[in-house]
Order: structure tokens, then sequence, then C-alpha cells
């Protein structure tokens, strides 16, 4: 048995390269998230929460890209409220992590491997799908976007990039707050003339923001050189804007990657110490249970789950109901990134059983039809 000396280095680097394939996602989605709560109108925002219903179609289709990397952006969007609950269960029963290159690899059939992964995006769709239409015939309230909050909570300082002073309204402010109380993922209307009007009143004092917001970043020093003056500063108040968002986005993707590149090394230690040949033999020898037992497996938030699963399936010693069940579970550090920045926490412990709910039903339904790939 290795000693922790040796295994230490090898953790590290496998640890090290799996969390560095993330950044960019990582960085690209906090980007997009910080523009869309600096930048967009509440017409906007709206617009983006009804696209909401197009959401398991394509968390579904994006997951089938190799890696994790989609599933840590989905869990962090989800957990801003940007997309909704059905499209990260999409995205996370998609993923393939480390599956694909192992079939690869094994010169697995291309027609097999399509299979595989036409099939995961299909559960992964219609779970979603199921999720969405769920939580919308229970009449689940739609929540208001939280990216305010995980700024808050990781303390980035995108709220300090201006001085100026806010000229928003008390009322166009608790318009903005309760927009998606009011404007579902399935794009319902507005119930009254009141609400209608609120919305306008609160465009016409956006409006008025841009107007000061120009207005200060030109400054109040009028020199002769009047116009390359204003060029000046109205470029420089763009450039101090995107500054600030991209500021602030390192600083989230820093505190995420982080996190995950922790977490990734102790269990990169336990699994190099136990080895992967036990969790290979822990899976096989519960072969009456093994459709559950590959599932619980799936929620290893390390390519080393589906690593094995797959590589147990290419072997024969695994039945393809219980490699369907584990490698759907299987959303890589997705689970991680969930836990990390989505609130409340037993949420999160809730997802987690759904994934393995979701895993298990398909699984047997693969299993009692004798579905053989």
């Amino acid at each position: 048995m290795e000693t922790f000396a040796e295994i230490l280095p090898h953790a590290f680097e496998h640890a090290f390269i799996d969390t560095l394939k993330l950044v960019p996602f990582l960085f690209v989605t906090y980007l997009a998230m910080e523009a869309l709560e600096h930048y967009a109108s509440s017409k906007s925002i709206a617009a983006v929460r009804r696209a909401g219903i197009a959401g398991p179609v394509i968390g579904a289709l994006l997951g089938v890209v190799p890696q994790c990397g989609f599933s840590a952006a989905a869990a962090t969007l989800y957990s801003a409220r940007v997309i909704t609950l059905g499209t990260l269960f999409a995205v996370f029963l998609s993923t393939s992590d480390e599956m694909l290159p192992i079939m690869i690899a094994a010169q697995a059939p291309a027609g097999f491997i399509a299979e595989v992964l036409a099939i995961k995006a299909l559960c992964g769709l219609i779970a979603g799908f199921a999720i969405d239409v769920v939580l919308r015939l229970r009449h689940h309230a739609v929540e208001a976007m939280r990216i305010r909050d995980l700024c808050e909570r990781d303390h980035c300082g995108c709220d300090d990039e201006s001085d100026a002073p806010s000229a928003l309204s008390d009322a166009c402010q608790k318009h903005e707050e309760s927009a998606a109380s009011r404007i579902d993922d399935w794009g319902a209307e507005y119930s009254n003339e009141e609400e209608r009007g609120a919305e306008l009143a609160c465009a016409s004092d956006e409006r008025h923001e841009r107007d000061r917001a120009h207005n200060y970043d030109r400054g109040h020093d009028h020199s002769r050189d009047h116009v390359h003056a204003h060029a000046h500063n109205h470029s420089h108040g763009h450039a101090h804007g995107f500054g600030a968002i991209a500021k602030s986005s390192l600083v989230h993707t820093l505190q995420v990657t982080l996190f995950i590149f922790l977490v990734s090394l102790a269990l990169e230690i336990v699994i190099d110490g136990v080895g992967e040949d036990a969790l290979a033999s822990f899976i096989s020898a519960n072969s009456n249970l093994s459709v559950v037992v590959s599932a619980i497996v799936g929620l290893i938030p390390n390519c080393a789950a589906s690593v094995v699963l797959t590589e147990l399936y290419l072997e024969g010693a695994l039945s393809t109901g219980a490699m369907l069940a584990g490698l759907l579970v299987s959303a890589g550090v997705g689970l991680l990134v969930l836990f990390r920045a989505n609130r409340p926490m037993h949420e999160n412990f809730l997802i987690a059983a759904g994934l393995v709910a979701c895993g298990v039903v398909f699984g047997f339904i693969v299993g009692v039809f004798g579905i053989a790939l």
C-alpha cells in the first residue's frame, strides 16, 4: 500500500489539473451573471426568466459535452436563480464527465457511445421538464434572482464600483425585487394594470438613472475642450464599470476554485489511499442492488466515480441499468459548486437525493425492459 508521501504528489497533480479545467467555465459564468445584474433592465431580466421553458433542452444538450465544466456553470447559475431547477437537473443528469474519454480510449464502438450520450441527454430532458412542470402545477413561486446575494456572501466588492448614489425610486426598487415573482419561467403576463404601471414607472426611473450616471461620469468640470473631455469621461465610465465586473467575477472564481481544489485534493487522497479497485469491488459485490449502489457511488464529486463505473461496464462487471444509474448521477464537481454556492443548504441535500432517485428510476426501467447497448 502506498504511503501518504507517495500519494500526495499524485493527488495534488490530479486535483490541480481537474480544477484548472473549470476556471474558464466559472469565470465566464460569473462574468455573465455580473453583467446581467449591473446592466440588464427589468424587461431583459423578465426575458431571461421567460426563456426558462427551454432550459431543460439546452441543459441536456450542453451536459453531453465532455468533462464537468457545464455542470459547474449550471450549479452557479441555479444558485443565483438564473436558471430553473429542471434545467439544473437536465445538465447534471446528462453530464458525461470522464465517461466519454474512457470509452474513446477503450475503443468502444462509436454507435454505442452515441447511444449512451443520447440516453443520458433524453433522461435529463425528461426529468428536467417533469420537475419544472410539477413546480408550475403546484404554483411554486418563482424566486427572484440572487446574484446580489452571492456577491454579498463572497464579499466580492462588486457594489463598490461607483460612488454615485442611486436615483431609483423606492417603488422602482420594490418592483425590481418582486419582478421574478410576477413573471414566471413560463411567460405569465401581468395580473393587473397596477403591476403594469409599476413596470412603466420603473422603466422611466431606469432611463433617469442612466442619464444621471452618464452625467455623473462626465464630471462637473467642463473645460474649453468640451468634446474631448466628454469622450474621455464617457469611455472612462464604461471601462470602470467593466473593470469592476471583471474584478468581481475574478474574486468569485478564485474563491470557488480554491474550494473545489481543496475538496478535490482531499477526495483524491482518500480514493488513492483506498484504491479504485476497492471502489470497483464494492460496486460489483452488490449485484442485487447494483443499480442503487452505482447511483450512490455516482454522487462522489470526483472523476473517479465515472471512471470506475465506465470501466466496470466495459469489462462486463456491471449491467446497463447499473451503469446508467451511476453515470446519470455522476455530475462531477457540479455538486461541489452547488453546495458551495446554493442556499438554503438543506435544498442541496434534497437535490442530491433527487439525482439518486432519478438515476435509480431510469436504471431500473432499463433493467426491467432488458435494454442492452
